[in-house]
């Protein structure tokens, strides 16, 4: 039976209709694996260019972290001695620029954020063994290991070289090399990795037992610095004549210079902090500024309402004090609680040097401790409070909602964990310091002689001055 003209044309169409679905599909199929690969290559070129963008501010960071030590630290420092101990002064910064460095890439960074235990690092990183260009994924996704480890350094470096100040103008400067060898491994190192570190006991990040929140280093850096500080101001006694001898800064200038270069250089090493170039490194970087504003003008008001007059050392050390003090909070509060911070930070450090260290009696050369010491506590009890969440969601639930940060959050649990973060870096210092101490003083001597204490060190420990004028025949 012949099928109707009807039917023969349905099923005509209906075979040019599956000749074209099939070919639109054999063509679509063609078409997306193409596709893909533009978008798999698109996402990995983004992925590029963060990693690069990361990888150049951190670089920077770096840079000017490392200008703190030198020149800012050593001019900040140098201005404030008598200047037959100038070079003496700058050069225990420089050396800590040569030694820890050298410390750092054999065993100083294993230490300190190689996979341990709590407390300390072990020897998996040791001689840099596994630091590359390749990210290490428990500290940053796109930065290269080894950018971070060269960041961390710089870390490493200022904080033994803050302590100088405290024995400034009477220490041996082969005892000096001896006791900053051994801090750096056994108080820093330790420090490091409980706050920073893979496992560390005091690590926020990465799930510690009793999470402290330090963005950059107020526990880790100023807080252990500025009291082994004072612990060597008191266990070497105080310098000759003082506090009967008058004994002013020999160049103001010289620590003014150096401050204004401290406040630059602390933006790389606040907002660098942030580990990448985003808006928490902004975060980082405005609330550093605030405060060390905010910190100049507080100090400078208690200097004019108990003195009379404001002067430049005050205003540069009411800075570098807000600097101190917003360390640990920058990238956890807003820029408000940041101006707060500071003008706390500056009133509280001016009075532990106007008043608490006459009233002590201990010689702290530079005031190493009141301002680093004093400011680094006051500002990681102050993080506690002030941290929120809206700026940095550090912690989170098991089911990954933010959970509140600080105090003003409603997490009053938080400045418990700062406490308990201060308490063991103060105990550290205090009984690391006193150990290293006692071991340099028996095997080689901790002060120079008194005849070489009058002549400077400059001459006595370096056979060089610091200034030479001719007299010119007349």
């Amino acid at each position: 039976m012949n099928k109707s003209p009807c039917c023969r044309r349905f099923l005509l169409a209906f075979g040019l209709l599956w000749i074209c679905l099939a070919g639109s599909f054999a063509a679509f199929a063609q078409s997306s694996t193409p596709q893909n690969d533009r978008i798999a290559q698109l996402e990995q070129q983004v992925k590029s260019a963060q990693s690069s963008a990361d990888n150049a501010w951190m670089l920077v960071s770096s840079a000017l972290v490392l200008m703190m030590t030198g020149p800012g630290l050593a001019l900040f420092y140098g201005g404030l001695v008598r200047k037959k101990n100038v070079l003496a002064t700058m050069l225990q910064s420089f050396a800590m620029m040569a030694l820890v460095t050298v410390l750092w890439a054999l065993i100083g960074y294993s230490l300190s954020f190689g996979p341990g235990n709590s407390f300390i690092g072990g020897f998996h990183n040791l001689f840099l063994h596994g630091v590359g260009t390749q990210p290490d994924a428990d500290y940053s996704g796109t930065l290269p290991a080894q950018t971070f480890m060269v960041y961390q350094l710089m870390f490493a470096i200022i904080t033994p070289a803050l302590i100088t100040g405290a024995f400034a103008e009477r220490m041996k400067f082969s005892a000096m090399l001896l006791f900053m060898t051994l801090w750096s491994l056994i108080v820093y190192a330790p420090m490091a990795h409980m706050v920073w570190g893979k496992g560390g006991w005091l690590n926020a990040a990465l799930g510690g037992r009793f999470p402290s929140l330090d963005f950059a280093g107020g526990t880790v850096v100023h807080v252990t610095s500025g009291v082994s500080a004072l612990v060597c101001a008191m266990y070497l006694g105080r310098r000759m004549g003082y506090p009967k001898e008058p004994m002013p800064p020999h160049s103001v200038v010289l620590s003014f210079v150096g401050a204004c270069l401290l406040w630059v250089g602390w933006f790389g090493f606040n907002a660098g902090s942030a580990l990448a170039a985003n808006g928490l490194a902004t975060s980082a970087f405005v609330n550093t500024h605030f405060a060390a504003a905010a910190a100049a003008l507080g100090w400078v008001a208690a200097e004019w309402v108990r003195n009379g007059k404001a002067s430049a050392l005050g205003a540069i050390s009411g800075s570098v004090a807000g600097l101190v003090a917003i360390t640990p909070a920058a990238g956890f509060v807003s820029p408000m609680s940041a101006l707060l911070i500071g003008a706390i930070a500056g009133v509280f450090c001016y009075f532990m040097v106007a008043k608490i260290k006459n009233i002590l009696g201990y010689d702290d050369s530079l005031d190493a401790f009141g301002v680093h010491g004093a400011g680094g506590t006051i500002g990681a009890l102050l993080t506690g409070i002030f941290a929120t969440s809206s700026i940095n969601p550090i912690y989170h639930d098991a089911a990954g909602n933010v959970l509140p940060s600080g105090a003003v959050d409603g997490n009053w649990g938080q400045l418990g964990n700062q406490f308990v973060a201060v308490a063991i870096a103060w105990t550290i210092a205090i009984v690391g310091t006193l150990i290293i101490l006692k071991i340099v003083d028996v095997l080689i001597g901790l002060r120079v002689s008194p005849d070489h204490e009058v002549q400077g060190l400059d001459l006595s420990q370096h056979g060089e001055e610091g200034y030479y004028w001719e007299l010119s025949a007349s």
